[in-house]
C-alpha cells in the first residue's frame, strides 16, 4: 500500500471524494504541518497551530497511482485561493500537497504544473515534505456519509464530491 496526504480546504469535502473510489483503503481526515505537538480539531480551526486539515490517503498503487490522486486532489478544490476554500478562511484551509519522498514531490510539482492549463489564476497549492502529522479525532471520520443531513453537507461537500465524481466516473 501507497500513502499520500493531501489538504485542499475542509477534510470532510477531500475525505468524502476519495471514500468509495476504487484502490483506496482508507482516506482519514487529519493534521500535517503545523507546530503544535497535539494538534485539536478547535485548535486547528482557530489558526493557532500552523496544521492544514489533510486527509492521509491509503491506495493500492496497482490499481490508483498517485498522479492520478493528485488529479483528483486538484479537481475537488479550487488550488488558486490563497488560504481558504470558499467561505472556510485561514492557513488551516490552504492548499497543499505533502510529500513523502523525492519521487512524490516530483510528481506533484508535474501534476501541478500541467493542470495551471485549467485555470486563469495561479495555483497556490504548496509542495513541502509531511511534517507534524496527527490524524483527527474520530467524530471527523466518515463525516459527510455520518451526516448527510448537515446543512455543510448538502451546501458543501455533497456538490464537490458529485463533480468530482461526474468529471471522473472511471473511478468509482
Amino acid at each position: 500500500m501507497a500513502r499520500a496526504i493531501v489538504g485542499g480546504g475542509c477534510f470532510w469535502c477531500v475525505e468524502g471524494v476519495y471514500k468509495d473510489m476504487r484502490g483506496i483503503e482508507s482516506a482519514l481526515p487529519g493534521y500535517a504541518g503545523g507546530h503544535d505537538p497535539n494538534p485539536t480539531y478547535k485548535s486547528v480551526c482557530n489558526g493557532i497551530t500552523g496544521h492544514a486539515e489533510v486527509v492521509e490517503i491509503i491506495f493500492d498503487d496497482s490499481i490508483i497511482s498517485y498522479e492520478t490522486i493528485l488529479e483528483v486532489f486538484f479537481t475537488v478544490h479550487d488550488p488558486t485561493q490563497l488560504n481558504r476554500q470558499g467561505n472556510d478562511i485561514g492557513t488551516q484551509y490552504r492548499s497543499a500537497i505533502f510529500y513523502l519522498d523525492d519521487e512524490q514531490m516530483i510528481t506533484a510539482q508535474r501534476v501541478k504544473d500541467d493542470f495551471q492549463q485549467y485555470f486563469d489564476d495561479e495555483i497556490v497549492t504548496e509542495i513541502t515534505p509531511v511534517s507534524n502529522y496527527h490524524e483527527a479525532e474520530k467524530n471527523h471520520h466518515n463525516y459527510f456519509q455520518l451526516n448527510p443531513g448537515n446543512g455543510y453537507c448538502q451546501m458543501v461537500v455533497a456538490p464537490k464530491i458529485a463533480k468530482v465524481r461526474h468529471k471522473m466516473a472511471y473511478l468509482y
